[in-house]
């Protein structure tokens, strides 16, 4: 990352593609009858949605650049949070969706983790940071939802802060 205004464009990315994807997962719970999964997933959508307005709040008076889809530079290509196209199958299963859901989020945090490791802007080391502390929540929200189901639980923890 070459400056905050590049960090914040692109965490402003990460975050949508997640919110529309977790949206995606939770309206193929709900068509799928599996409300509980659904309203995780809808709650994750939400968190994405706050991180998202967090990152252009924190951008106050800076110029983010708009980038066109083509010129992110993403380390698999897309978007570290970009569910497979098969994850909003409406007969996906349970455990399926976690797992996607789960992949997901380890992407996104894995992204955060590089530019906080990489990076020698304090202000940047400063965000990346905050955004590795959210991701890691979400992952083991996730991981306790996988972990309950093979336990034969609910696997529904308490709400994860954001």
């Amino acid at each position: 990352m070459q400056s905050v205004e590049e960090f914040l464009a692109y965490a402003i990315k990460l975050e949508e593609e997640a919110m529309l994807r977790f949206g995606e997962l939770a309206d193929s719970m709900e068509t799928y009858g599996n409300a509980e999964v659904a309203k995780l997933f809808r709650r994750l959508s939400e968190y994405s949605a706050m991180h998202m307005g967090d990152a252009k709040a924190r951008a106050g008076f800076r110029k983010i650049p708009e980038l066109a889809a083509h010129e992110f530079h993403w380390p698999q290509g897309e978007s570290p949070e970009r569910a497979a196209i098969w994850g909003a199958d409406p007969f996906l299963a349970r455990d399926e969706a976690l797992l996607i859901a789960l992949e997901a989020e380890k992407a996104g945090l894995g992204f955060y983790a590089h530019v906080l490791a990489t990076t020698t802007d304090p202000e940047i080391t400063a965000l990346a940071k905050e955004f590795v502390e959210e991701e890691q929540e979400h992952v083991a929200e996730l991981e306790k939802w996988i972990a309950g189901g093979k336990s034969g639980k609910s696997g529904k923890p308490a709400p994860a802060a954001v």
